[in-house]
């Protein structure tokens, strides 16, 4: 199945910023895009890099003005798994800067005695079931337990926390950002990957999109790894965002209960 993706991003660039956009599908999903970034009607022309998992960065400097970027694609899943290798299963049970899985105390307890496939099934459910989802009501430095503690937060704040308590109940656990058919409120969205029975199966606490119509961005530890827009230098003002993700055809309705791989 293929599927549309479209994103424009307008920033008022204070001071000459380099940043880092995370915004193309990872390597393997794209049969045609075009990505265009300009300063005040001036063209800059990124540099592609490529980082874990077949994430696609592109670093930019963009000189004062007001920056338009805007990206169309259309992607289909690769036949191939993202790539992995033999030392993820480490690095995703260490603790994160959004998703410190040393520092959930009682929380886990919920979960004590759980197999990996028993916690990978009860821990998406129990954030869904005991976080409220509320536009806004989260910062973008806040982590798992500020989530925990006030027990709101959007996406990537029910990411954060199913990661950090995947990760404390011993199953490694990792954060994708994806594009998401059917997902309202429309926006990119944040989902997990937990490793059980030797793969790597996407998991969505928020329930708010089907699995089987995610489009892979970027994937790692947390939010760090996988912000759409990175300021690495310089002084800007994000004024505006809009994403738009639409599946060629009718949506699947997901089955909570069944294993899903992103590609």
């Amino acid at each position: 199945m293929t599927s549309s993706v479209d994103v424009v991003v307008t920033l008022r660039i204070d001071q000459e910023a380099e940043v880092v956009l995370s915004i193309v599908p990872a390597a393997g999903w794209v049969i045609d895009e075009t990505l265009q970034i300009a300063v005040s009607g001036s063209a800059v022309h990124p540099v592609e890099q490529a980082d874990a998992h077949g994430t696609r960065l592109h670093r930019a400097t963009l000189p004062v003005g007001t920056a338009d970027i805007r990206y169309r694609g259309v992607v289909a899943a690769p036949s191939a798994p993202a790539p992995s290798d033999d030392v993820d299963p480490v690095r995703y049970l260490r603790p994160s800067r959004y998703a410190p899985s040393d520092a959930v105390g009682d929380a886990v307890d919920a979960f004590a005695g759980l197999t990996a496939r028993e916690a990978v099934a009860r821990i998406p459910a129990w954030v869904g079931e005991h976080l409220s989802y509320v536009p806004g009501s989260s910062g973008p430095t806040d982590t798992a337990l500020d989530t925990l503690r006030d027990r709101r937060g959007v996406c990537r704040d029910y990411a954060h926390v199913t990661i950090a308590l995947l990760r404390a109940s011993g199953v490694p656990a990792r954060l994708v950002s994806a594009y998401a058919p059917g997902l309202d409120p429309m926006d990119f969205h944040a989902v997990v990957e937990a490793f059980v029975d030797g793969r790597w199966e996407v998991v969505d606490a928020t329930r708010l999109a089907p699995r089987e119509h995610l489009v892979r961005i970027a994937t790692g530890r947390d939010a760090a790894d996988t912000a759409f827009l990175t300021t690495l230098s310089g002084s800007l003002t994000l004024e505006s965002v809009t994403v738009t993700a639409v599946a060629d055809g009718d949506l699947t309705i997901d089955d909570h209960d069944r294993s899903v791989l992103l590609r």
